[in-house]
């Protein structure tokens, strides 16, 4: 949910050629140009008072983007806060953002490889370790936040949330849990035409599921195990259906961008910026741009390009189609197994034999047998021996790819071998949910020395590390 400075084109009028314009104009012909980005969120914990809490804007996570700053070179994004606050950073093509709860998130550089990928993710842990220890603060990789309630989370000083906050009990239950208490790892990945953008969209959108379970790293919430391997999965059943979830007709040919975008005109707006400002609106996109909007000051307002980038922004299908092809059906995870995530996409997407028999071990699902095995995915994770089945294929088709593309590490290793802890959590049956279940129990609850344990269990970087 990183916020999208205003640009030139945010006042540019909208015209019916570029809402599938902004689609093509993100081809990349050449296929040996395609890269990869990845986003990793984390939870940060207060712990040099001994009491374990969720961090606060002003008094830590403020605190850490200046250490980021004055140590390593980082420099204030191209949006602002309420008040001017500082809520981004960049460096060299990368991206620090906040999501609504303090959630820090790493938005890779576009990188040629997962060897690349995964250095910049290390140089990110080291980084964040540096300031966070000194700070007392830690860093959890998981998918939903093991045990502070929704009302002991801070929301960070951005305008877009303060909207977001409002609305989104109107479309769901869960949609504040969603901007509070949940992390994810996503990646990125390039298409070099409309029908390549198609074949990986409707892969991505079949496999999904299975991604969910080999990642699935959330079975706690306020301190009790839910009976999820993936309660962030879960959540996202109820936020919103209309810009939520798996796309029936992403499984249906021909795709073309102008299916993406009648989709996406259907979906009820968060807001429109201008100046700097988010003027809630909530009508359909196909509303506003038959007939612009009239706010409470009497302004009128037509649409622009800025407009449509905004609102596709605010579209959460568990596969996304922006300037590239997003993935987002996965927990946030330790950085044993963060750079596994790129490297099986990779195999699965820019290698076409990997990719069409991936497609074969889904193929001949209908969409209600596709959200039957969604919800196997996020309830028993590896467990299940049907996903367990599917996932030890899946992971034999990508590290094949993989191989197949042949990019090597200084030690002579193809980018594979970032699969091997999944395929040991494949061969054990068992999820990252089920890794921290056998550490914690099913009850550690929520007193000081279960929020420590729960720190040990799921630390990414900070003070603490030393513990685990």
């Amino acid at each position: 949910m990183s916020s999208t400075p205003e640009t030139p084109a945010s006042s540019t009028p909208l015209q019916p050629e570029d809402l599938t314009g902004f689609f093509r104009r993100a081809e990349r012909p050449d296929r040996r140009s395609h890269k990869i980005g990845t986003e990793h969120e984390k939870f940060g914990v207060v712990v040099a008072d001994g009491e374990y809490r969720p961090v606060e804007y002003e008094a830590h996570v403020l605190a850490v983007m200046q250490g980021f700053m004055a140590r390593f070179g980082w420099k204030p994004g191209g949006e602002r806060g309420n008040d001017g606050a500082l809520i981004s950073l960049e460096r060299d093509g990368a991206s620090i953002t906040l999501e609504p709860g303090g959630q820090f998130e790493l938005s890779g550089k576009p990188l040629a490889d997962v060897h690349l990928t995964c250095q910049e993710f290390t140089q990110h842990q080291r980084e964040l370790h540096a300031v966070s220890q000194e700070l007392g603060i830690a860093w959890l990789g998981s998918g939903f936040h093991p045990f502070a309630t929704r009302e002991e989370i801070h929301w960070m000083p951005k305008p877009r949330y303060a909207v977001m906050r409002a609305y989104l009990p109107t479309r769901g239950q869960r949609g504040l849990d969603m901007m509070l208490r949940t992390c994810t790892v996503q990646a990125n990945f390039d298409y070099a035409s409309e029908q390549q953008a198609g074949l990986r969209f409707r892969l991505a959108m079949g496999v999904s599921a299975l991604t969910t379970a080999l990642f699935a790293n959330s079975p706690y919430k306020e301190g009790e195990d839910r009976g999820f391997a993936s309660l962030r999965s879960d959540n996202w059943t109820d936020v919103d259906a209309a810009r939520c979830g798996l796309l029936p007709w992403a499984f249906e040919a021909p795709f073309s961008y102008q299916r993406y975008v009648d989709w996406a005109l259907d979906v009820p707006m968060f807001f429109i910026r201008r100046q700097g400002r988010y003027i809630p609106l909530h009508v359909p996109f196909r509303q506003y741009m038959a007939t612009g909007y009239v706010d409470p000051d009497g302004v009128r307002h037509a649409p622009t390009q800025g407009d449509w980038e905004l609102h596709l922004s605010t579209l959460f299908p568990e596969i996304r189609l922006k300037p590239y092809l997003e993935v987002r059906g996965c927990d946030s995870v330790r950085q044993n197994i963060l750079c596994a995530l790129p490297a099986l996409w990779k195999g699965l997407l820019y290698d076409d034999d990997a990719g069409e028999a991936a497609w074969e071990l889904v193929s001949d699902l209908d969409f209600g047998e596709r959200l039957t095995l969604w919800a196997e995915c996020r309830q028993a994770g590896l467990a299940s021996p049907r996903v367990r089945a599917l996932c030890a294929r899946l992971l034999t088709i990508a590290r094949a790819g993989l191989d197949r593309a042949d990019i090597r590490d200084h030690r002579g290793r193809t980018e594979a071998f970032f699969l091997d802890p999944l395929e040991a959590l494949v061969a054990a049956g068992t999820s990252p949910a089920d890794v921290a279940r056998a550490q914690l129990g099913p009850r550690p609850g929520r007193d000081v020395a279960a929020r420590r344990a729960f720190v040990r269990a799921f630390h990414f970087a900070g003070a603490g590390l030393e513990e685990t």
